[in-house]
Formats: structure tokens, C-alpha cells, sequence
């Protein structure tokens, strides 16, 4: 993507794809032409299992008001209790609060980037695949990346944070 294109994109992509860069990262945010809001629309664009998509999903630490981020396999739900375990107690966090702690808005929460770090843990049930694919800054953005490239990046662990099937 050149910088013409690169800088026509939302501020949210713009931002990721400059972290990547500046840490080595070897894969580019792509810009997709549909929506990926969603885990089943991200996993049909790029025609891969929902379970590559690297979701983010955003809590609200009770005890200081940190974002808490969870990056958890898209066919996954997070369990909240094994990540209040982890992190202490948590609640919900409405679209406003992941905007201004982020950056991002509510379906393209990328893993890098925010404007404020978060806490972050990553679901290991991310490496039963040797590739996945996170939100790159927007709805729009994704890129590749193996799980533990994932840790490395966020400097996370990889943590039990799903529910057991």
C-alpha cells in the first residue's frame, strides 16, 4: 500500500499499520473491500475457520478503570470469570469507553496500537492454528500473524479465558 492509500484510510489503520512497521512486523494490514465486523464475516473474506480470527473484546478493570484487553479465538466466548481471575474483578465496557481508552471503534479493536496500553491476555486456544488474522484499526483492516507472534507483539500470555466446551 502506498503512503497516497495509506493515508486516505481511518486514523485507526493508519496508526496499526505504522506499528507493525516500526516493530518489524512482516505482514501489512490489508484493507478489505466488505466489513468484517463480525468473526463470520472477517473468516468468509478471507476464507479461513472462524477460529483464526483473532478477536478483541474489551473489559473495564473495576478496581482502576483499565481496558482489558482479551484477544480470544473467534469461535470462542470469553469466560469472565477466569478472566477476572487473572486480572481482578471486571465489567462490561460500553462502545465509548473502547473509543477513548483504544482508539478504535467496536469491531476493529486491533491488538497493537491503543491509545492507552491495556492489560491484555491472549487465548490459548489461538495456537491451535499456525496462522490467524486480527483487526487491523478498523472494521476494514486485518492482518496476519502467528500466535506467537501475537504474544510477542502485545507482550501477553497466552492464558486459559474461554469457556470450556
Amino acid at each position: 500500500m502506498s503512503d497516497d492509500e495509506l493515508n486516505n484510510r481511518p486514523e485507526g489503520f493508519q496508526r496499526v499499520t505504522r506499528v507493525l512497521a516500526e516493530r518489524g512486523h512482516a505482514h501489512a494490514p490489508l484493507w478489505l473491500e466488505v466489513s468484517a465486523r463480525t468473526c463470520a464475516e472477517a473468516a468468509d473474506a478471507l476464507q479461513v475457520q472462524v477460529g483464526q480470527i483473532a478477536k478483541s473484546v474489551i473489559f473495564r478493570r473495576k478496581a482502576d478503570e483499565a481496558a482489558v484487553l482479551v484477544v480470544t479465538s473467534g469461535d470462542k466466548r470469553v469466560d469472565e470469570k477466569k478472566v477476572a481471575a487473572q486480572v481482578g474483578p471486571i465489567g462490561r465496557a460500553d462502545a465509548e469507553f473502547v473509543k477513548a481508552r483504544t482508539g478504535f471503534s467496536i469491531g476493529g479493536v486491533s491488538p497493537v496500537g491503543h491509545l492507552q496500553p491495556p492489560v491484555v491476555l491472549v487465548d490459548r486456544e489461538l495456537f491451535r492454528f499456525g496462522e490467524v488474522w486480527a483487526a487491523a484499526g478498523h472494521p476494514n483492516g486485518v492482518f496476519k500473524l502467528a500466535p506467537d507472534e501475537l504474544v510477542m507483539l502485545t507482550g501477553a500470555p497466552a492464558a486459559d479465558v474461554v469457556v470450556d466446551s
